[in-house]
């Protein structure tokens, strides 16, 4: 089948912007020629993130393609890390299946850190012969965000070995490596890192940069790094993570156009989510020439970068907004074996009238985590939480059968009364709890149990979910139903105090043991900057 789109063209190779006519058969170019003409709009190779975890938008792989592909995503390169965890090679399956049902081209990392650290339990292990097994396939690309930062300067064989593994097939290794500096650095990027997406000042990024590495710039639904890396001359645009009702704003479209407004120019824009990608991850897309594939965007301008029209493989797929797919989303059996929690489950014990304790204090909009102290209360033996000064409760349930509880102290939550649970908790996606006191926490918990995952509040006997039975990640329904329950959710855990943006992705990012400071996991308190277990009370 042969067809012939035309339009202003815009060369990435050339940075040049001219009438065009592409010849498109069986969804490949065939040729590419400069006509003369007057088009209104602006002809796009289709847009590229280059990392992203789609579980993170909490919608399946075809649920995610119906949300993006409208605002001109053609591809991604999504890190299956979060179910890999949970699953294993079975999780990463079930992502390729699901997705394979849309136009969306879907290419995968092989998760590198499954376990992340040995100090957290997960419900799989992904050793080099799993990573050997992935590697060989063609839609995997490259090794995942190696995040065990301190295995790979410490030369830990098993981290070493799947470096090399990925390097025997060619294939780029990602990097993860937040507050990375000097000597150390160097060691990690001689191992063979090629690029990093953790940056969150210019001075982080800019020495990256010298080294060698290549630097995502990141505009996520809880991490947003462009404002302060605009001028860091990065390599690509990535989103991370998103949540559904980001998407539902836009995806790459809305950070090429927050770039543009920020003064960077157009086409380097632009060549950070087609280009740049294409030719880092040896990609047949994000270009516009003879012999790739015919993903092409039409949009109004290159400002606003608004879609009109998306192309993939040659065939119009979205317009105005809406796709022109359908999806099905596969179903997928439990993943949870926790017995019923009950309130003692939740209690720090002490012998004396008050104890001075360490906090984990957030930082909204940010990844990373610092760490202060407060002084308690003991009552009948157990810690209180101090809800006046924003002292809560939180704790990580284990849930894949092992029956591990670690309870700390957390501040910046806000909450004046109730709980709110999640089973997404980077990276193992452990059952992650915050409450004002224990009853609410555990009754919070049982209910996500029940609900065989998703995100839990709770305050005085009324409660509210969203279900996420998909590895208790993801829902199988669409971006819109999953935003609006998520609006509601929200909306309940403001009225219970917290003013957080949003309350459930910063929960999850609670238990992520490889960023900075001080985070929890199922087995305890957990010093990042040292690699080590630390206790709640001082």
């Amino acid at each position: 089948m042969k067809s012939i789109i035309k339009g202003n063209f815009v060369n990435v190779f050339t940075e040049e912007i001219y009438p065009a006519e592409i010849e498109v058969k069986n969804g490949i170019i065939e040729c590419l020629r400069k006509i003369k003409g007057n088009f209104s709009g602006y002809i796009l190779p289709g847009f590229i993130d280059s990392h992203i975890h789609i579980e993170s938008s909490m919608l399946t792989p075809s649920r995610f393609a119906e949300a993006v592909v409208p605002h001109g995503t053609t591809a991604v390169i999504a890190d299956p890390h979060e179910i890999a965890n949970v699953m294993g090679i079975a999780g990463i399956e079930y992502m390729r299946e699901d997705s394979a049902h849309t136009p969306l081209q879907v290419f995968f990392t092989a998760p590198s850190c499954v376990p992340a650290t040995n100090f957290e339990t997960s419900g799989a292990i992904l050793g080099p012969e799993e990573i050997e097994q992935l590697m060989s396939d063609d839609q995997v690309v490259a090794l995942g965000e190696m995040m065990n930062f301190p295995g790979v300067i410490g030369k830990d064989p098993i981290v070493i070995e799947k470096i090399q593994i990925a390097q025997n097939y060619r294939k780029p290794v990602d990097g993860h490596a937040p507050l990375l500096s000097g000597t150390e650095l160097c060691e990690y990027v001689a191992a063979g890192i090629s690029t990093d997406h953790e940056c969150t000042h210019i001075n982080e990024a800019v020495e990256k940069k010298r080294l060698g590495m290549k630097i995502m710039i990141r505009e996520g639904s809880s991490a947003r790094n462009l404002e302060d890396l605009i001028t860091v001359q990065g390599e690509f645009l990535v989103s991370d993570d998103k949540h559904p009702e980001d998407l539902l704003e836009g995806h790459m479209d809305q950070i090429l156009r927050k770039a543009v407004e920020m003064g960077m120019d157009p086409l380097e824009a632009l060549k950070m989510v087609t280009l740049n990608p294409s030719k880092h991850y040896n990609l047949n897309c994000g270009a516009l020439k003879p012999g790739t594939r015919a993903d092409i965007v039409l949009v109004d301008d290159l400002e606003n970068f608004k879609v009109r029209k998306v192309w993939i493989g040659g065939e119009l797929v979205a317009e105005e907004g809406k796709p022109f797919f359908k999806v099905d989303p596969m179903p997928l059996k439990s993943t949870f074996s926790v017995k019923p929690l009950k309130s003692s489950d939740f209690e720090v014990k002490s012998s004396r009238k008050e104890e001075k304790v360490r906090v984990i204090d957030l930082i909204e909009d940010q990844l990373l985590t610092s760490e202060s102290e407060a002084v308690l209360r003991v009552l009948n033996g157990k810690l209180q939480a101090d809800v006046g000064n924003d002292i809560l409760k939180i704790a990580v349930v284990e849930r894949y059968g092992h029956n591990h509880i670690a309870n700390g102290f957390v501040k910046g939550f806000r909450l004046n009364n109730g709980a709110i649970a999640s089973s997404v908790a980077h990276d193992s996606h452990n059952i992650i709890i915050v409450g004002t006191d224990s009853q609410q926490m555990a009754e919070a918990g049982n209910i996500l149990i029940n609900n065989d995952g998703g995100l839990v509040a709770v305050v005085n006997g009324k409660h509210y979910s969203l279900k996420l039975p998909i590895a208790g990640l993801m829902s199988t329904m669409n971006a819109t139903e999953v935003s609006s329950q998520l609006n509601q959710l929200h909306e309940m855990v403001k009225s219970m105090g917290s003013n957080l943006k949003s309350p459930f992705m910063t929960l999850s990012f609670m238990g992520l043991l490889v960023i900075p400071k001080l985070k929890i996991s199922d087995k305890g308190l957990f010093d990042v900057d040292n690699f080590r277990f630390v206790d709640v009370i001082k």
